[in-house]
């Protein structure tokens, strides 16, 4: 999926810049910006109200001359790509020389000294020490343990030791790092409300033509699921749902990674949308019946709270999962489980003849989930975890405030109870 223009940006992430009045805020992501809108550009375009956010990704092969490519993607965020003549893939060690250099000779022409750092993967941490931070934050999207004996479990606990602030993505990762750091927070995915509540039926936009178009020739009941195809998702037990029932239509949207296009399940009922912008996901759902999360739970044991969950919900949709985790600890009283083919293929039927007050109480149960978990209200809270070493002077940071230690142990007793659900 694509992220939209800045111009396209939500009302709410609409604001003038004034950026040499904020702290930087420099970010280390092994996910390119613009291949789906979700957790990072959640957060970070938020961020950027009270942060000047450089985004640095992963670095291109060119055959020219080292250079630096900044890109403005939104008020207040720049993606930097490095371009070298290195080809190792990713935040490689061979990487680094260059990479440290190109960006040490950006920042300095911005006037950036010892900013806040952030990472998603530890594999580039080196980049991050080579800035000399004022205070390093870990948000911990993927698995808290890589294998024993690499060099990115080296990079792991070193991140563990040095990170200031430590974000868990969900109550599985929460719980994996509660007690390898002292200052970890949970920091669920979240949602935006107005962004996917159901649109008007007979709406003009663009994005709502292009979805009736989609689904025209397509006969209900629909089932379906967007976002990123990757280990996450179950294809066998799509398969064999998708065979169950010929007389259902299995549509999943979303670019894949990690997985090749051969390996998805061919059936006729089963339909693959491919990647779709941010701004038609409210429209596609709004044709569904039925929202799935047809995830493996073992994959998402250590993976940050499924994002689409929310999404789902805030469009007013039945929802049925597999037992994963972390969907069934956040909303288990609202969203349906069901563990194998024979048993979700029940879950989406039951879901599908609901009606009634049981019916209506699910839905009002789920705009509570929904507009208690938004991600102004995460980015909120991750400022007031990052202002007391966005605003000291550098060198001074890594003694809690008795206030923070406070809401670290309250966050802490609510996440542990999640994550022991």
């Amino acid at each position: 999926m694509n992220y939209p223009a800045a111009h396209a940006l939500p009302d709410c992430l609409v604001h003038h810049d004034g950026a040499q009045d904020r702290p930087p805020l420099v970010v280390f992501s092994a996910l390119r910006w613009n291949f789906d809108w979700q957790r990072a550009q959640q957060l970070l375009t938020r961020m950027a109200r009270h942060y000047r956010v450089f985004y640095v990704e992963e670095p291109h092969t060119t055959h020219k001359d080292p250079w630096l490519e900044a890109t403005r993607v939104a008020p207040g965020v720049e993606v930097l790509v490095a371009h070298t003549r290195c080809d190792a893939p990713g935040f490689h060690d061979d990487q680094f020389a260059e990479m440290t250099r190109l960006l040490a000779t950006f920042l300095d022409e911005r006037g950036v000294v010892d900013p806040l750092v952030w990472l998603d993967t530890p594999a580039a941490l080196p980049l991050a020490e080579a800035l000399r931070p004022r205070a390093l934050v870990w948000d911990c999207q993927g698995d808290a343990a890589a294998p024993a004996g690499t060099v990115l479990r080296a990079r792991e606990e070193r991140l563990l030791r040095l990170a200031d602030v430590v974000l868990a993505g969900g109550p599985s990762l929460y719980e994996a790092l509660r007690r390898r750091h002292s200052n970890v927070h949970c920091i669920a995915n979240a949602v935006d409300p107005a962004h996917f509540a159901p649109p008007a039926p007979t709406s003009k936009a663009i994005e709502a033509v292009s979805a009736r178009a989609i689904h025209a020739a397509i006969p209900n009941p629909r089932l379906g699921w967007f976002g990123v195809i990757d280990e996450r998702v179950d294809l066998g037990l799509l398969a064999r749902i998708a065979d169950l029932r010929p007389d259902w239509q299995f549509m999943l949207a979303g670019p894949l990674r990690g997985v090749a296009l051969e390996a998805l399940p061919q059936r006729g009922n089963l339909l693959w949308l491919g990647p779709q912008t941010y701004a038609i996901l409210p429209h596609l759902q709004a044709h569904w019946d039925v929202c799935m999360l047809p995830l493996d739970p073992d994959a998402c044991a250590r993976r940050p709270a499924p994002i689409e969950a929310l999404e789902y919900l805030a469009g007013e949709k039945s929802v049925v999962s597999t037992p994963v985790h972390d969907v069934s600890a956040l909303h288990g009283q609202i969203v349906r489980i069901a563990a194998g083919p024979e048993a979700f293929v029940e879950a989406c039927r039951a879901a599908m003849c609901e009606r009634g007050p049981l019916r209506r109480q699910r839905r009002i149960d789920a705009l509570i989930a929904v507009h208690s978990a938004t991600w102004d209200r995460a980015v909120e809270r991750v400022h007031k975890l990052l202002v007391e070493f966005a605003h000291e002077p550098a060198g001074v940071q890594g003694e809690l405030a008795p206030a923070l230690l406070a809401a670290a142990s309250r966050q802490a007793l609510q996440c542990g109870a999640a994550a022991g659900a």
